[in-house]
């Protein structure tokens, strides 16, 4: 194909069909919202839903706190994937674009092979291995689509984007929490995951019909080519995507904001495992009525986050945000491990569930905005996905602790142990130093394109053979 054929295939692929992303706010947003419903839905069946019915079917909280750790490793290895998505793609395509597409299409592969488990609740190692590579394929869905934010979303847009995309994940999650769980008690478990196979059948026409770029191909085989901007930030090196992640990742702020995020997670991994066996096992709540309870709630704090968490970053500072959520998470969970005798008032235990999810949502919102403005540009799908990698490793710990915290002490102190974690991130969040850390940012880039620019006279001089040697004449000239 000629270079003009290419001019003309991305020309007539420019104006067929949808607007692109890059070009079209509205249509930026629905894509990214209805991403991150199908990144919710594998989420609540297996963080919640399943784990839910298994300590209604009698499980141990060992085995409960297994599973969920199990299944939580797959969002802690998204550091692995992330560096390949930055260097190989079909960049005709766009740069994540097909990489939204293999994590969609394998979570459809991967929920039928879980429906087909045979008796899921005494083939429990089964079971894991399925829930893995259900997570394993939402974990790339969920790398791929935060990689085309980071890239497609103007900064000024982060905030508000990461309110809208997490509400839209609370959608998911409670969506297949409420609709699983149903399926599950009244018609069996292999219907229920069949179901949520088809919710993300359904949503994978969304990626399949919008181009990142102007001009880029819908699919491999129709018509388009890699736009400009593509080109010029794709890495050709995973050499170089390392050693820039080693050079940014090692700055003050970036390292105090990776502990933070992990510290935290340890606790908040610790309550999601330990909440739905605290309600069921404890407080003898059914696994169909903890599912409901939590939908809402998690609908309602989605979808205050949604309209209420950007902004409210955007306007008193993320940073400041940030340490009042942790301050009232904090009084919050050791007011419930010091009023056990109002457990069983359903309205207590019920606003103590409210209040925290509805927090737990404004602080991701501000966090991960905050995550986002200290990537470094060029690295920044890597680099983000290197937090989320560490907060995931760290709800993947704090699940594990169930079992062994549950053998030593009573629920009220299980759950007063969120406190300690969630001080060792308050703690780091006030060592940040944001403005200090673009300062930082802005010189790693001139130092990056200082290095390279010695190498861009000689490229262009040894582009063709018939330069060189009169440019070797020239020189030789110029010493005599």
């Amino acid at each position: 194909m000629t270079l003009t054929d290419t001019s003309q295939s991305a020309v007539s692929a420019k104006r067929s069909g949808l607007p692109s992303l890059s070009e079209n706010t509205f249509v930026r947003y629905i894509n990214f919202a209805i991403l991150y419903v199908a990144q919710g839905i594998p989420e609540g069946m297996t963080f919640f839903g399943i784990p839910a019915w298994m300590a209604m079917n009698g499980k141990s909280a060992s085995e409960i706190g297994t599973f969920a750790a199990v299944v939580i490793i797959p969002w802690s290895l998204k550091i692995l994937v992330a560096p390949l998505m930055d260097r190989f793609t079909i960049l005709s395509m766009g740069r994540k674009r097909p990489w939204v597409l293999v994590g969609q299409s394998g979570l459809i592969i991967s929920f039928i092979a879980m429906a087909l488990v045979p008796d899921p609740l005494n083939n429990i190692k089964l079971l894991m291995i399925a829930g893995f590579f259900v997570s394993l394929f939402g974990s790339i869905q969920d790398v791929a689509t935060d990689g085309m934010a980071i890239e497609i979303v103007p900064v000024d847009q982060q905030a508000r984007a990461n309110g809208l995309m997490w509400g839209a994940k609370t959608i998911g999650v409670s969506l297949s929490l409420v609709s699983g769980t149903w399926i599950i008690n009244n018609y069996g478990f292999m219907y229920a995951i069949l179901f949520l196979s088809v919710l993300v059948c359904l949503i994978l026409f969304v990626p399949l019909l919008l181009r990142e770029r102007p001009g880029e191909k819908l699919l491999p085989w129709t018509e388009g080519a890699a736009s400009e901007s593509a080109k010029k930030i794709q890495l050709e090196s995973l050499r170089q995507i390392f050693k820039s992640l080693f050079k940014v990742f090692l700055l003050p702020s970036s390292l105090f904001m990776g502990i933070a995020f992990f510290s935290f997670q340890i606790g908040n991994g610790l309550i999601n495992a330990a909440l739905p066996v605290f309600a069921i096992q404890e407080l003898g709540w059914t696994d169909q009525g903890y599912s409901h309870v939590f939908s809402i709630i998690n609908i309602s704090a989605g979808f205050l986050g949604m309209f209420a968490g950007g902004a409210l970053a955007d306007l008193f500072g993320k940073k400041r945000m940030m340490s009042i959520y942790l301050v009232c998470m904090i009084v919050l969970v050791s007011v419930m491990a010091f009023t056990k005798v109002y457990w069983t008032t359903p309205l207590f235990t019920e606003g103590f569930i409210g209040v925290y999810y509805t927090f737990y949502v404004f602080l991701t919102i501000a966090g991960f905005a905050t995550g986002m403005s200290l990537c470094w540009k060029r690295v920044a799908a890597t680099q983000f996905t290197l937090y989320m990698a560490i907060s995931n490793l760290g709800r993947a710990t704090g699940a594990s602790l169930l079992g062994i915290l549950r053998e030593y002490l009573a629920w009220e102190y299980v759950i007063l142990s969120f406190a300690i974690f969630a001080t060792g991130m308050l703690i780091m969040i006030q060592l940040l130093r944001l403005n200090k850390h673009m300062v930082s940012l802005e010189k790693l880039e001139s130092d990056h394109l200082e290095k390279i620019k010695p190498i861009v006279v000689p490229a262009a001089i040894i582009v063709s053979s018939s330069i060189l040697p009169e440019a070797l004449k020239i020189n030789n000239e110029i010493e005599h």
